[in-house]
Parts: C-alpha cells; structure tokens; sequence
C-alpha cells in the first residue's frame, strides 16, 4: 500500500510539473500574441496568419490555457489545447515548417493532465491487459 501512495504522489508532482511547464509557455506565447510582441507578430504572419488576428489567437490561447490549469476544467482545457495545437500542426505542415514541436508539446498537455487526474487514469487505463 505504501507504494501505491509514493506512486501517486510521484506521478501527482511529476504531472504537475509537466504542467506548470506547459502553463508556462503557453501564457508566454499567448501573452506576446495578444500585447503584439514583434517577434510573436512576425512569426505568426510568416505562417500566413493575417495580423489583425493574431491578437484574437492569444486570446484563445489564453482562455484555453486558463481552462486546462483549473483542476476542475484540466481535461476541457486540454481538449481545447489539443485543438489549438492541431491547427498549428496544420499550418505547419501546410507552409513547410518543421511541425514536430507543436505535436511534442500536445503530448505533453495531455502527459500533465493524465498524471495529476486520476479520473482520467481510470478512464484510460494503461496498465498490462492480464
């Protein structure tokens, strides 16, 4: 029993960290969208984004990031990280930039919010089938 609780406290932090990681810097490109950082602004138009929506895409960025730190909305939050970070996939791939990261970071959305959610882990049981 005593290693059933240092597991959970372990994938507990590691989760938490993982996502305080990603919380990070999504609140950091969000932000630099939304105040019109230059080098955000140049970024985001190189991949064909039109400069007066850049600014809305933090906002969404923002709002979903809100929504995935909130143990309660994690797993909304993350959905909706997913799909932001499938469009940036697409775009990506659409103007023949390496693609990898935006994939990477989206595992990692969901490695966060699966080690500190144990309602997911019982929804998405990873353990051998016996």
């Amino acid at each position: 029993m005593e290693t059933e609780k240092t597991n959970s406290k372990g994938m507990l932090w590691t989760g938490r960290i993982i996502t305080a990681l990603c919380v990070l810097f999504l609140i950091v490109d969000g932000g630099m969208k939304v105040v019109k950082a230059i080098p955000s602004m140049e970024g985001t138009v190189q991949l064909g984004w039109p400069e007066n929506l850049v600014q809305g895409a933090g906002l969404i960025l923002l709002s979903c990031t809100v929504l995935y730190m909130i143990p309660r909305t994690a797993i909304l939050g993350a959905i909706l990280l997913t799909g932001y970070l499938g469009g940036a996939t697409a775009i990506m791939v659409r103007t023949n930039t390496p693609y990898l990261f935006p994939i990477i970071f989206g595992v990692f959305v969901w490695v966060g919010v699966f080690l500190r959610n144990e309602k997911l882990r019982r929804l998405i049981p990873l353990n051998k089938v016996e």
